[in-house]
């Protein structure tokens, strides 16, 4: 039986027949009207960045895997005797299972990088339900999308990743107050979701411009009704976003299947980051 997130990506072809302005456009009532039940502050961008976005995220990508000696490695517990006999009567080293425990290794990762200030504080936005969720979509999509490239395998742990990952975008709603109507805000998160990681694909095609990615980034996180187009410190702002999105995805291309599996690995650190590259 497929998936949700399996038949999601039998359809993406369909949906890519629009552009992905388009796409944009076709979520923009939706994600307003859905981030308005839940994130009530008016957002202003800053006209001030800490820091000096320009000479950020250009180094050289490289693998995310975690080094064997890691202290934030998760690895599998090694039980022997009894206890192993135990576990594996109750299907704890079954694929299944270990899927199970790799997706939530991989969704952690995923909060790790959004649920920190630094990435707010980076990219000089304001901690609402909105950006949040937008950060979550855009991080799920660089784990699925590097998923992917490993077949109906990584497919498959995908689904349970994404599972983790609705679950747990379900408590943020109901934490900001959403009890009424609870499965409908919940399908329209869900239709912003696929919106946006279609748009994204797109932007990412041979055949897109260089700009196509800046342009998702900015509707999808930055602007609250996908039209504006930013200039100065907001365009700034969402180059460098552009490049630090473009960089992670040549560094999750360079992490193993093992690490991404097991979910060792990491995104590129965001705290204290220094524009200058020579102290990176």
């Amino acid at each position: 039986m497929l998936s949700r997130w399996s038949r999601a990506l039998t359809h993406l072809s369909k949906l890519r027949s629009f552009s992905s302005f388009e796409s944009g456009n076709d979520f923009s009532t939706i994600r307003r009207r859905s981030y308005s039940a839940v994130d009530s502050i008016d957002k202003s961008f800053p006209t001030k960045p800490s820091v000096n976005l320009d000479k950020m995220f250009r180094s050289k990508p490289c693998s995310l895997a975690l080094p064997p000696d890691s202290p934030l490695r998760v690895e599998d517990p090694k039980y022997e005797g009894l206890k192993r006999i135990v576990l594996k009567m109750m299907l704890f080293y079954s694929k299944q299972s270990k899927s199970i425990r790799g997706a939530n290794v991989i969704y952690r990762r995923v909060l790790s990088q959004v649920d920190k200030p630094a990435i707010f504080e980076v990219f000089n936005l304001e901690k609402t339900f909105q950006t949040t969720f937008s950060l979550l979509v855009l991080h799920m999509w660089l784990c699925l999308r590097r998923l992917k490239t490993e077949g109906k395998e990584g497919v498959e742990l995908g689904q349970y990743v994404y599972e983790i990952y609705n679950h747990d975008v379900e408590l943020r709603v109901s934490k900001a107050g959403v009890n009424l109507l609870l499965t409908k805000w919940m399908k329209e998160l869900e239709k912003i979701f696929y919106g946006n990681i279609v748009a994204y694909d797109a932007a990412l095609l041979p055949e897109a411009t260089k700009e196509e990615l800046t342009e998702v980034i900015w509707r999808n996180i930055f602007s609250d009704d996908g039209t504006s187009k930013p200039i100065g410190a907001a365009l700034r702002t969402v180059q460098a976003m552009e490049r630090y999105v473009r960089r992670e995805v040549s560094c999750l291309s360079l992490t193993d299947k093992s690490a991404m599996f097991s979910g060792n690995f990491m995104f590129t650190p965001l705290e204290g980051r220094s524009p200058d590259p020579t102290k990176r």
